[in-house]
């Protein structure tokens, strides 16, 4: 599904850059939109748990694309074979979710990753959900952002536009943030805030650049 992942070789693609910013952020809790199998979910619960820091996945898919995501029952036992057991799944939208408690007790988020249905437009919504609660060192990932194409993921009486890219060049306008895509599968662009941290995290904690000597 466009991660790059190499079965023969037991390669991970994408996901070793995801599993090893969850293991250098090491956030407390990430927010995942969207995944066909939850690829993504599954790296990112797995990080956190060996991180030995509690972190928890927070899930949001509504199951649009097939029923695999509709019985809770069979969500738990997925991720459980996996021996992932730290990822909570929300069968909704961002914008049902955006109306919900658990949205609104969520509080900071050091992961983002963005990867539902795969509009400009929508990605922007997904961002701005969360844009404000991203922890200082905190990382949006945003999938499948250097395509246009015609997905028909929905079927092929609902295939529409895949236009992720044109929301990652008004971000690259924004001085505010800093972006960074990575050319491989469909595209991977990771965006942090520029003054999200104004200190480099030494060891697992923020400290002042060290002088040098001369």
């Amino acid at each position: 599904m466009g991660h790059n992942q190499r079965p023969g070789d037991a390669s991970l693609g994408l996901g070793w850059v995801y599993y090893a910013l969850a293991r250098l952020v090491r956030p407390r809790h990430a927010v995942v939109i969207g995944s066909y199998r939850g690829f993504v979910p599954l790296v990112l619960g797995r990080a956190f748990q060996d991180n030995g820091e509690d972190g928890r996945v927070t899930f949001v898919d509504p199951s649009l694309v097939d029923g695999f995501w509709t019985d809770p029952a069979s969500v738990r036992a997925h991720f459980e074979r996996f021996g992932v057991g730290n990822v909570t799944h929300f069968r909704m939208t961002t914008q049902e979710f955006v109306g919900t408690p658990e949205y609104a007790a969520l509080g900071e988020v050091g992961l983002l990753f963005v990867d539902g249905y795969h509009t400009a437009e929508q990605a922007r919504f997904d961002w701005l959900a969360f844009e404000g609660r991203l922890a200082p060192y905190g990382i949006a990932l945003f999938h499948d952002s250097l395509v246009l194409v015609e997905s028909p993921i929905y079927g092929a009486d609902r295939a529409y536009r895949v236009t992720v890219r044109h929301l990652m060049d008004e971000l690259r306008r924004d001085p505010a943030l800093q972006v960074l895509d990575l050319p491989f599968g469909t595209g991977l662009t990771l965006v942090r805030k520029a003054d999200g941290a104004s200190e480099p995290l030494l060891e697992g904690r923020p400290e002042r650049p060290r002088p040098l000597p001369g």
